[in-house]
């Protein structure tokens, strides 16, 4: 049977979904599903090697009805593994052979990255960026196609079987219609100095935050530190092995250091990670001991590595859960983009929104020092604030995030004498929504306090 719905959705446990299809034969690339929906895999329709000629693959036209079944011209398992893991990066040839990209050059830059004055390195990060725009995919600012893959699929299946409303486990707690993350990772000596300042500013808001600290090399963590973290009611993870850039550059070497990563996991009681530069290959994260990661963006086009795993929901990479990174790096905006207004930041927040999103944040300690930036910072917290009262959006740490979601992957939804119920550890703050059938697309229903009210979807 294929779980891609069960999985994303929490459908009735006992609930007949479609059958998966056979991976179509032929070469892997880039299609439409849809006019909107970017895929990555093999078609039956075709596929193209580059993802700005996918228009020209429409896999839409190969869907098949048998009674009430459907079949897809592809595998959507494959295609949204594809996706989530990005895969399709592969095939990204001209953008892999730049001499930006090489293993030796990225070396280099980060022997003498230290010796360069800040000016510098961001006139070499700018130019490494200056075609950021011209990237046809993932979709800027904010990528769905997993998530609207999910939304067309469940959608043809509902109307191959003929129904208008379908049941499922929402995806956030007590009814909320978003999940918000914040999380600060601690790049250098002066950044962890900071760090008490920085959660006094969080607290001013009513916020607690993830705190991602280097272990090696960078500067020395005090047990002292630690505690204070803790003790403040925040969260305390570990940030890369020592932030070189060389993390995932030799699978042999990868092995050694995941040891190194478990065993500092192991040794501050961390349940949290995320690599240094957001670098990463979810293909060899079963080497990881942490319950945990956040390394990967949404869409990737201001990180060094480009990419991104098209989805606004955390997901499962085997048995650690992976919470993307759905917005921008507040580094990113205030020094490649050079922008310090909350403008691509609200952007991105009211997409988020519409999907019923999880909202995710970097803000570095080392970055917020200086007064225009940290004011920048105030404001998105100010503005954050209002929203999540206003909108009863659930604020948490990720570990909260991280419990929520495996509590609900082993929830059941089953017919209770009256209603839908939902079984298992962690139902008190489960509610039951409705996927309903509003023209040729989904409209989310959320039960709440026993009252039925629509969401965007």
């Amino acid at each position: 049977m294929d779980h891609v719905l069960t999985d994303y959705y929490r459908l009735p446990h006992d609930w007949e979904t479609p059958g998966a299809s056979e991976p179509p034969v032929g070469e892997v690339g880039f299609f439409k599903f849809g006019s909107k929906i970017v895929c990555y895999g093999s078609s039956e329709f075709g596929v193209a090697a580059q993802a700005e000629r996918a228009d020209s693959f429409d896999a839409a036209q190969g869907v098949r009805r048998h009674g009430s079944d459907i079949r897809l011209p592809f595998n959507i398992s494959q295609v949204i593994e594809n996706l989530r893991r990005e895969h399709y990066v592969k095939q990204w040839n001209p953008e892999r052979k730049k001499i930006v990209n090489h293993p030796v050059t990225r070396n280099a830059y980060y022997v003498v990255r230290d010796l360069l004055p800040a000016a510098m390195r961001r006139y070499l990060q700018r130019s490494y960026f200056y075609n950021w725009q011209a990237l046809p995919f993932p979709n800027w600012p904010v990528d769905f196609s997993v998530d609207a893959l999910h939304e067309e699929y469940l959608r043809l299946w509902m109307e191959a079987k003929g129904l208008q409303k379908v049941p499922f486990i929402w995806f956030w707690p007590d009814d909320a219609p978003n999940g918000l993350i914040i999380t600060h990772d601690v790049e250098t000596l002066a950044g962890r100095n900071f760090t008490s300042a920085l959660m006094d500013i969080d607290e001013s808001h009513g916020f607690r935050a993830s705190i991602q600290v280097i272990p090696e090399k960078r500067y020395e963590v005090p047990d002292e530190y630690v505690s204070c973290i803790r003790g403040r009611g925040f969260e305390f993870n570990v940030h890369d092995l020592n932030h070189d850039g060389n993390l995932y550059r030799d699978h042999e070497e990868f092995l050694r250091r995941a040891q190194k990563i478990n065993e500092y996991v192991h040794k501050y009681s961390a349940r949290g990670f995320r690599s240094g530069a957001m670098y990463r290959n979810l293909d060899w994260y079963d080497a990881f001991e942490f319950s945990y990661d956040m390394s990967v963006p949404n869409v990737a086009h201001l990180e060094p590595q480009r990419g991104g795993c098209c989805t606004v929901m955390p997901y499962f990479v085997g048995n650690i859960l992976e919470m993307p990174l759905t917005t921008c790096q507040d580094y990113s905006l205030f020094h490649i983009l050079n922008d310090y207004s909350l403008d691509v930041w609200k952007e991105q927040i009211d997409l988020i929104r519409a999907k019923n999103g999880l909202m995710s944040f970097i803000a570095h300690p080392d970055y917020l020092i200086a007064s225009r930036e940290r004011k920048t910072y105030e404001k998105l917290l100010e503005y954050l604030r209002q929203m999540i009262d206003r909108e009863k959006i659930w604020a948490a740490l990720p570990g909260e995030v991280d419990r929520w979601w495996r509590a609900r992957s082993q929830m059941k939804l089953v017919k209770g004498t009256n209603d839908w119920e939902v079984e298992g550890p962690g139902r008190e703050r489960a509610r039951v929504a409705y996927a309903v059938l509003d023209g040729n697309r989904l409209k989310y229903e959320v039960s709440r306090a026993g009252i039925t009210e629509s969401v965007e979807s």
